[in-house]
């Protein structure tokens, strides 16, 4: 499986504590082993699906679509507050930097 991410998600994920980014990358294992774990979104988002998952109390999500063959596009991550808001804009953005494959 190859997993790829967009400059948000990457610029996101740097600006986490090492505990909350501990959490986000097992929930992205888990995603890897069942990519249809996410609820996927209805409307004109629908080209999303969005993993939620906890951390301590926070609550985070994690955007992400389903790629060509044998991928998953790691789009955006955050809590509630504007995160759909945000994601409206990414709509139709490439993830261009490769993080895992095998």
């Amino acid at each position: 499986m190859k997993i790829w991410q967009t400059a948000r998600f990457d610029r996101t994920f740097k600006k986490l504590h090492s505990s909350s980014q501990t959490r986000a990358i097992e929930a992205i294992r888990r995603l890897v082993t069942d990519p249809l774990l996410g609820e996927r979104k209805s409307g004109d988002l629908g080209e999303f699906f969005v993993y939620k998952f906890r951390e301590g109390k926070h609550l985070w999500l994690l955007a992400y679509r389903l790629g060509d063959g044998d991928s998953i596009q790691l789009i955006d991550l955050g809590g509630h507050e504007n995160f759909y808001k945000g994601l409206r804009k990414l709509r139709g953005v490439p993830a261009k930097k490769r993080v895992i494959s095998d």
